[in-house]
């Protein structure tokens, strides 16, 4: 299978894969070449991916995102992600860095709905 790890900004990662695992809403799953067709979302966690080649399975620390299995792709699409490293320390990005992004956007989310409160209060007394 051709794996493929896309980013806002560009392509992390593009490999060939004898097996893709992941992380759903729905808890773990697996996928082989001869896998039915299959759309997920992904929650934050690792992204484990067996290369053609052989060898040990390569972890990536994902955030939220898209999986989507089509034929012999497999097309990941997240906000942010992390290749390379070791397990111990992906683990860490996933519970650190990750939910601290998470935490930033509910701050966001809130100052927002805060200023469309205030935003209709002042509407209603025109």
């Amino acid at each position: 299978m051709k794996l493929k790890v896309f980013l806002p900004s560009r392509v992390l990662l593009e490999e060939e894969a004898a097996m893709v695992m992941g992380e759903g809403p729905n808890g773990s799953f697996g996928l082989k070449p001869r896998h039915v067709d299959f759309v997920t979302a992904l929650v934050p966690g690792l992204l484990i991916y067996r290369p053609v080649a052989g060898g040990e399975d390569i972890f990536v620390a994902v955030d939220r995102g898209i999986l989507v299995k089509r034929g012999e792709e497999v097309l990941v699409t997240v906000r942010n992600a992390v290749s390379g490293a070791g397990l111990e320390e992906l683990a860490e990005v996933v519970a650190g860095r990750f939910s601290e992004l998470d935490d930033r956007e509910r701050q966001v989310r809130s100052a927002l709905a805060r200023l469309e409160i205030d935003f209709l209060r002042r509407f209603m007394k025109l």
